[in-house]
Protein backbone atom coordinates (compact mmCIF):
# COMPACT_ATOMS: atom_id res chain seq x y z
CA UNK A 1 0.00 0.00 0.00
CA UNK A 2 1.32 3.57 -0.94
CA UNK A 3 2.24 5.81 1.69
CA UNK A 4 -0.55 8.56 2.33
CA UNK A 5 1.55 12.19 1.07
CA UNK A 6 2.00 14.17 4.21
CA UNK A 7 -0.21 17.08 2.65
CA UNK A 8 -2.96 14.75 1.88
CA UNK A 9 -3.10 14.38 6.05
CA UNK A 10 -3.58 17.72 6.61
CA UNK A 11 -5.25 18.50 3.75
CA UNK A 12 -4.10 20.72 1.98
CA UNK A 13 -2.26 21.81 -1.11
CA UNK A 14 1.72 21.65 -2.03
CA UNK A 15 1.55 25.39 -2.76
CA UNK A 16 -0.45 25.70 1.19
CA UNK A 17 1.12 28.72 3.31
CA UNK A 18 2.93 27.87 7.21
CA UNK A 19 -0.11 29.69 8.00
CA UNK A 20 -2.58 27.51 5.71
CA UNK A 21 -0.69 23.96 7.05
CA UNK A 22 -0.52 25.28 10.79
CA UNK A 23 -4.38 26.00 10.80
CA UNK A 24 -5.60 22.82 8.90
CA UNK A 25 -3.14 20.84 11.32
CA UNK A 26 -4.96 22.26 14.45
CA UNK A 27 -8.29 21.62 12.57
CA UNK A 28 -7.30 18.01 12.48
CA UNK A 29 -4.90 17.70 15.88
CA UNK A 30 -8.26 18.93 17.40
CA UNK A 31 -11.15 16.49 15.90
CA UNK A 32 -8.63 13.70 16.40
CA UNK A 33 -7.40 14.19 20.01
CA UNK A 34 -7.42 11.27 21.69
CA UNK A 35 -9.68 13.03 24.85
CA UNK A 36 -12.68 13.54 22.18
CA UNK A 37 -12.08 10.16 21.18
CA UNK A 38 -11.52 8.20 23.92
CA UNK A 39 -10.62 4.21 23.16
CA UNK A 40 -11.23 4.53 19.07
CA UNK A 41 -7.93 3.26 17.69
CA UNK A 42 -8.28 4.84 13.93
CA UNK A 43 -9.01 8.11 16.09
CA UNK A 44 -5.43 7.71 17.69
CA UNK A 45 -3.97 6.76 14.11
CA UNK A 46 -5.05 9.37 12.28
CA UNK A 47 -3.81 11.43 15.42
CA UNK A 48 -0.14 10.56 15.38
CA UNK A 49 -0.02 10.56 11.18
CA UNK A 50 -1.35 14.10 12.01
CA UNK A 51 1.35 15.11 14.03
CA UNK A 52 4.08 13.15 12.25
CA UNK A 53 2.78 14.90 8.65
CA UNK A 54 3.30 18.87 11.08
CA UNK A 55 6.36 18.50 12.47
CA UNK A 56 7.89 18.06 9.11
CA UNK A 57 6.22 20.60 7.04
CA UNK A 58 5.93 23.34 9.77
CA UNK A 59 9.74 23.53 9.01
CA UNK A 60 11.14 24.57 5.76
CA UNK A 61 13.83 22.98 5.61
CA UNK A 62 12.51 19.52 6.28
CA UNK A 63 9.66 20.58 4.34
CA UNK A 64 12.00 21.19 1.03
CA UNK A 65 13.90 17.83 1.63
CA UNK A 66 10.42 16.21 1.84
CA UNK A 67 9.37 17.91 -1.31
CA UNK A 68 12.36 16.67 -3.43
CA UNK A 69 12.56 12.77 -1.66
CA UNK A 70 9.83 12.21 0.14
CA UNK A 71 9.58 10.10 3.22
CA UNK A 72 13.31 8.64 2.15
CA UNK A 73 14.77 12.11 3.31
CA UNK A 74 14.18 11.09 7.15
CA UNK A 75 14.41 7.35 7.05
CA UNK A 76 18.33 6.99 7.03
CA UNK A 77 21.12 7.20 9.13
CA UNK A 78 22.52 10.28 10.25
CA UNK A 79 25.00 11.53 7.29
CA UNK A 80 23.78 8.63 4.70
CA UNK A 81 20.67 9.77 3.51
CA UNK A 82 19.69 13.43 1.53
CA UNK A 83 18.72 14.70 5.22
CA UNK A 84 21.28 13.11 7.19
CA UNK A 85 24.41 15.68 8.32
CA UNK A 86 23.45 18.59 5.88
CA UNK A 87 20.66 20.28 8.42
CA UNK A 88 22.64 19.74 11.59
CA UNK A 89 19.57 17.81 13.61
CA UNK A 90 19.95 15.34 15.97
CA UNK A 91 17.69 13.06 18.44
CA UNK A 92 17.73 15.93 21.24
CA UNK A 93 16.11 18.37 18.51
CA UNK A 94 12.82 16.57 18.24
CA UNK A 95 12.59 15.10 22.15
CA UNK A 96 9.70 17.57 22.53
CA UNK A 97 8.22 18.00 19.36
CA UNK A 98 4.63 16.96 20.48
CA UNK A 99 4.93 19.39 23.60
CA UNK A 100 5.50 22.56 21.51
CA UNK A 101 2.85 21.14 18.90
CA UNK A 102 0.48 21.30 21.64
CA UNK A 103 1.21 24.36 23.40
CA UNK A 104 -0.42 26.52 20.42
CA UNK A 105 -3.95 25.42 20.74
CA UNK A 106 -3.94 23.81 24.70
CA UNK A 107 -3.02 26.89 26.67
CA UNK A 108 0.78 25.89 27.24
CA UNK A 109 3.45 23.00 26.17
CA UNK A 110 3.59 20.28 28.92
CA UNK A 111 7.04 19.57 30.32
CA UNK A 112 9.88 16.96 29.92
CA UNK A 113 8.53 15.80 33.95
CA UNK A 114 5.84 14.82 35.31
CA UNK A 115 2.17 15.36 33.13
CA UNK A 116 0.22 18.40 34.16
CA UNK A 117 -2.94 19.29 34.81
CA UNK A 118 -4.44 20.43 31.50
CA UNK A 119 -5.85 23.89 31.20
CA UNK A 120 -9.59 23.78 30.24
CA UNK A 121 -10.43 24.56 26.18
CA UNK A 122 -11.46 28.04 25.02
CA UNK A 123 -14.86 28.47 23.94
CA UNK A 124 -16.57 31.23 21.31
CA UNK A 125 -20.00 32.84 21.09
CA UNK A 126 -21.25 34.98 18.51
CA UNK A 127 -22.91 38.02 19.54
CA UNK A 128 -25.30 40.23 17.15
CA UNK A 129 -26.24 43.59 18.60
CA UNK A 130 -27.73 46.76 17.02
CA UNK A 131 -25.74 49.84 15.77
CA UNK A 132 -27.14 51.61 18.79
CA UNK A 133 -26.42 49.46 21.32
CA UNK A 134 -22.51 49.97 19.85
CA UNK A 135 -23.27 53.33 20.08
CA UNK A 136 -24.32 53.29 23.90
CA UNK A 137 -22.98 50.24 25.14
CA UNK A 138 -24.72 47.77 26.60
CA UNK A 139 -24.76 44.22 28.80
CA UNK A 140 -25.96 41.53 27.25
CA UNK A 141 -26.58 38.15 28.92
CA UNK A 142 -26.14 34.76 26.99
CA UNK A 143 -26.11 31.35 27.28
CA UNK A 144 -23.59 28.76 26.77
CA UNK A 145 -22.92 25.27 27.20
CA UNK A 146 -19.42 24.48 29.05
CA UNK A 147 -18.02 22.13 31.89
CA UNK A 148 -17.40 22.31 35.53
CA UNK A 149 -15.49 20.44 37.61
CA UNK A 150 -17.37 17.46 38.62
CA UNK A 151 -18.38 17.45 42.52
CA UNK A 152 -18.73 13.52 43.39
CA UNK A 153 -15.05 13.06 41.94
CA UNK A 154 -13.31 16.45 43.07
CA UNK A 155 -12.61 16.52 39.23
CA UNK A 156 -10.00 13.64 39.14
CA UNK A 157 -13.20 11.62 37.67
CA UNK A 158 -12.17 8.99 40.51
CA UNK A 159 -14.78 6.49 42.31
CA UNK A 160 -12.96 7.78 45.76
CA UNK A 161 -12.86 11.13 44.61
CA UNK A 162 -8.76 11.09 44.65
CA UNK A 163 -6.12 11.21 42.24
CA UNK A 164 -5.35 8.97 40.10
CA UNK A 165 -2.30 6.46 40.08
CA UNK A 166 0.19 7.50 37.97
CA UNK A 167 0.00 5.62 34.37
CA UNK A 168 3.36 2.78 34.84
CA UNK A 169 3.60 3.25 30.92
CA UNK A 170 4.67 6.74 30.84
CA UNK A 171 5.31 7.62 34.53
CA UNK A 172 2.93 10.17 34.39
CA UNK A 173 4.60 12.21 31.43
CA UNK A 174 1.51 11.49 29.59
CA UNK A 175 3.49 10.85 26.62
CA UNK A 176 6.26 8.09 25.30
CA UNK A 177 9.14 8.67 23.15
CA UNK A 178 10.27 6.10 20.19
CA UNK A 179 13.16 5.83 17.48
CA UNK A 180 12.44 5.83 14.01
CA UNK A 181 15.53 5.20 11.43
CA UNK A 182 17.62 5.14 13.66
CA UNK A 183 18.13 9.00 14.09
CA UNK A 184 14.67 10.45 14.97
CA UNK A 185 13.14 10.56 18.26
CA UNK A 186 9.77 11.40 18.33
CA UNK A 187 6.69 11.43 21.31
CA UNK A 188 3.62 10.33 21.08
CA UNK A 189 0.59 10.66 23.18
CA UNK A 190 0.96 7.36 25.74
CA UNK A 191 -1.77 5.12 24.52
CA UNK A 192 -1.97 3.42 28.25
CA UNK A 193 -3.40 6.65 29.64
CA UNK A 194 -4.48 8.51 26.60
CA UNK A 195 -2.38 11.33 27.40
CA UNK A 196 -3.72 11.97 31.09
CA UNK A 197 -0.86 10.91 32.84
CA UNK A 198 -2.82 8.85 35.47
CA UNK A 199 -4.83 5.48 34.74
CA UNK A 200 -8.27 5.31 36.03
CA UNK A 201 -9.60 1.77 37.42
CA UNK A 202 -12.79 2.78 39.11
CA UNK A 203 -14.40 6.08 37.13
CA UNK A 204 -16.72 8.23 39.25
CA UNK A 205 -20.08 7.03 38.46
CA UNK A 206 -21.57 10.68 37.99
CA UNK A 207 -19.03 12.01 35.35
CA UNK A 208 -17.98 8.65 34.08
CA UNK A 209 -14.18 9.44 35.19
CA UNK A 210 -14.17 12.32 32.84
CA UNK A 211 -13.69 14.86 36.08
CA UNK A 212 -16.72 17.41 34.53
CA UNK A 213 -19.97 17.40 33.42
CA UNK A 214 -21.45 19.46 30.99
CA UNK A 215 -23.87 22.16 32.12
CA UNK A 216 -25.53 25.18 30.69
CA UNK A 217 -24.86 28.75 31.98
CA UNK A 218 -26.08 32.22 31.91
CA UNK A 219 -22.88 34.97 31.77
CA UNK A 220 -23.40 38.73 31.58
CA UNK A 221 -21.04 40.38 28.79
CA UNK A 222 -20.44 44.01 29.10
CA UNK A 223 -19.72 45.72 25.58
CA UNK A 224 -18.34 48.87 25.61
CA UNK A 225 -19.79 52.18 23.73
CA UNK A 226 -17.98 52.20 20.31
CA UNK A 227 -17.41 48.49 19.86
CA UNK A 228 -16.73 47.96 16.06
CA UNK A 229 -17.98 45.07 13.82
CA UNK A 230 -16.18 41.66 14.19
CA UNK A 231 -14.53 42.47 17.13
CA UNK A 232 -13.17 39.49 19.52
CA UNK A 233 -13.34 40.06 22.92
CA UNK A 234 -12.43 37.69 26.16
CA UNK A 235 -14.04 36.43 29.04
CA UNK A 236 -11.42 35.00 31.24
CA UNK A 237 -12.00 31.85 33.30
CA UNK A 238 -15.51 31.54 31.54
CA UNK A 239 -14.09 28.50 29.07
CA UNK A 240 -14.14 25.13 29.65
CA UNK A 241 -12.79 23.20 33.35
CA UNK A 242 -9.89 22.20 33.43
CA UNK A 243 -8.69 18.58 33.90
CA UNK A 244 -7.73 17.62 37.47
CA UNK A 245 -8.15 21.74 39.33
CA UNK A 246 -6.14 23.01 36.05
CA UNK A 247 -6.93 26.53 35.47
CA UNK A 248 -10.80 26.78 33.48
CA UNK A 249 -10.52 28.02 29.41
CA UNK A 250 -11.58 31.49 28.44
CA UNK A 251 -14.81 32.69 26.69
CA UNK A 252 -14.13 34.15 23.06
CA UNK A 253 -17.56 36.89 22.50
CA UNK A 254 -17.13 37.40 18.51
CA UNK A 255 -19.42 41.06 18.11
CA UNK A 256 -21.60 41.27 15.16
CA UNK A 257 -23.17 44.57 14.33
CA UNK A 258 -26.48 44.14 13.02
CA UNK A 259 -27.16 45.98 9.60
CA UNK A 260 -28.92 49.02 10.27
CA UNK A 261 -31.91 50.81 8.17
CA UNK A 262 -30.29 54.12 7.68
CA UNK A 263 -26.96 54.18 8.62
CA UNK A 264 -23.80 52.44 7.13
CA UNK A 265 -20.77 52.73 9.24
CA UNK A 266 -17.39 52.97 8.12
CA UNK A 267 -14.88 53.49 11.54
CA UNK A 268 -15.98 55.98 13.50
CA UNK A 269 -18.34 57.95 10.86
CA UNK A 270 -21.63 57.06 9.50
CA UNK A 271 -22.87 57.33 6.15
CA UNK A 272 -26.54 57.61 5.11
CA UNK A 273 -27.91 58.61 1.52
CA UNK A 274 -31.37 60.89 1.91
CA UNK A 275 -33.60 62.01 -1.10
CA UNK A 276 -34.87 65.35 -1.52
CA UNK A 277 -37.24 67.36 -3.94
CA UNK A 278 -36.53 68.58 -7.16
CA UNK A 279 -37.40 72.07 -5.55
CA UNK A 280 -35.90 71.90 -2.49
CA UNK A 281 -32.47 70.88 -4.34
CA UNK A 282 -33.22 73.96 -6.18
CA UNK A 283 -34.41 76.87 -4.00
CA UNK A 284 -32.49 75.50 -0.32
CA UNK A 285 -34.34 74.43 2.65
CA UNK A 286 -33.98 71.47 5.39
CA UNK A 287 -34.30 68.31 6.14
CA UNK A 288 -34.46 65.67 9.80
CA UNK A 289 -32.99 62.66 9.94
CA UNK A 290 -32.85 60.53 13.41
CA UNK A 291 -29.25 60.86 14.63
CA UNK A 292 -27.66 57.51 16.02
CA UNK A 293 -27.89 58.80 19.58
CA UNK A 294 -31.38 58.86 19.48
CA UNK A 295 -31.57 62.68 18.80
CA UNK A 296 -32.99 64.53 15.67
CA UNK A 297 -30.53 66.30 13.67
CA UNK A 298 -31.18 68.81 11.12
CA UNK A 299 -29.83 69.05 7.70
CA UNK A 300 -29.24 72.20 5.92
CA UNK A 301 -29.99 71.92 1.73
CA UNK A 302 -27.61 74.93 0.71
CA UNK A 303 -29.43 76.59 -2.60
CA UNK A 304 -28.68 74.55 -5.88
CA UNK A 305 -27.60 71.37 -4.85
CA UNK A 306 -26.66 68.65 -6.84
CA UNK A 307 -27.06 64.42 -6.66
CA UNK A 308 -24.74 62.87 -4.68
CA UNK A 309 -23.60 66.35 -3.00
CA UNK A 310 -22.43 65.23 0.84
CA UNK A 311 -23.20 67.70 3.73
CA UNK A 312 -21.24 66.36 6.79
CA UNK A 313 -22.36 66.64 10.38
CA UNK A 314 -19.40 66.84 12.49
CA UNK A 315 -19.25 65.00 15.68
CA UNK A 316 -22.63 62.71 15.02
CA UNK A 317 -21.13 59.55 14.30
CA UNK A 318 -19.80 56.76 16.78
CA UNK A 319 -17.88 57.39 19.88
CA UNK A 320 -14.27 56.70 19.53
CA UNK A 321 -12.95 54.20 22.20
CA UNK A 322 -12.05 55.72 25.60
CA UNK A 323 -12.36 59.27 24.68
CA UNK A 324 -15.32 61.81 24.69
CA UNK A 325 -14.87 62.82 20.99
CA UNK A 326 -17.20 61.17 18.44
CA UNK A 327 -16.79 60.63 14.45
CA UNK A 328 -18.97 62.65 12.11
CA UNK A 329 -22.38 61.96 9.65
CA UNK A 330 -22.19 62.02 6.18
CA UNK A 331 -25.93 62.53 4.21
CA UNK A 332 -25.36 61.94 0.69
CA UNK A 333 -28.07 63.81 -1.09
CA UNK A 334 -30.23 62.42 -3.74
CA UNK A 335 -32.37 64.30 -6.30
CA UNK A 336 -35.69 62.72 -6.89
CA UNK A 337 -37.15 63.52 -10.46
CA UNK A 338 -40.91 64.07 -10.13
CA UNK A 339 -43.61 61.50 -11.46
CA UNK A 340 -46.72 61.47 -12.37
CA UNK A 341 -47.59 65.29 -12.99
CA UNK A 342 -50.76 66.99 -13.10
CA UNK A 343 -51.60 69.66 -16.38
CA UNK A 344 -50.79 72.39 -14.12
CA UNK A 345 -47.52 71.20 -12.64
CA UNK A 346 -46.73 70.30 -16.42
CA UNK A 347 -47.51 73.75 -17.87
CA UNK A 348 -45.48 75.34 -14.75
CA UNK A 349 -42.41 73.41 -15.85
CA UNK A 350 -43.04 74.10 -19.65
CA UNK A 351 -42.62 77.71 -18.50
CA UNK A 352 -40.05 77.01 -16.47
CA UNK A 353 -38.03 75.58 -19.49
CA UNK A 354 -38.96 78.47 -21.63
CA UNK A 355 -38.04 81.33 -19.03
CA UNK A 356 -34.34 79.41 -18.31
CA UNK A 357 -33.32 78.04 -21.92
CA UNK A 358 -30.41 81.16 -21.78
CA UNK A 359 -30.10 82.19 -18.86
CA UNK A 360 -27.36 80.24 -17.29
CA UNK A 361 -29.55 78.54 -14.52
CA UNK A 362 -28.12 75.16 -15.62
CA UNK A 363 -24.27 76.14 -16.20
CA UNK A 364 -23.10 72.32 -16.63
CA UNK A 365 -26.01 71.22 -19.03
CA UNK A 366 -24.65 74.18 -20.95
CA UNK A 367 -21.16 73.27 -20.55
CA UNK A 368 -21.37 69.71 -21.80
CA UNK A 369 -23.27 70.65 -25.06
CA UNK A 370 -20.80 73.31 -25.16
CA UNK A 371 -18.14 70.30 -25.21
CA UNK A 372 -20.13 68.16 -27.64
CA UNK A 373 -21.05 70.70 -30.32
CA UNK A 374 -18.12 69.47 -32.87
CA UNK A 375 -19.42 65.91 -32.77
CA UNK A 376 -23.21 67.16 -34.69
CA UNK A 377 -21.48 68.51 -38.23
Amino acid sequence: MAEQDYYDILGVQKSASADDIKHAFRTKAMQYHPDRNPGDKEAEKKFKEINEAYEILKDEQKRAAYDRYGKAAFQNGAGQGPFGGGFGFNAEDLSDVFSNIFSDFMGGGRTSGKYEARRGSDLSYQLSITLEEAFHGVEKEITIKTTEPCSACNGYGTANGQEAPICETCQGRGTVRRQQGGFFVFETTCPTCHGEGHVIKDKCKECNGSGVKRIQKNIKVKIPAGIEDSVRMRVSGEGEAGVRGAPKGDLYVYINIEEHKLYERQGVHLYTVVPISMVCATLGGSIQIPGIDGKILDVKIPEGTQTGAQIRLKGEGMPLSNSSKRGDVFVAVKVETPTRLGKRQKELLEEFQRLSKDDGCQPEIKKFFSKIKDLFS
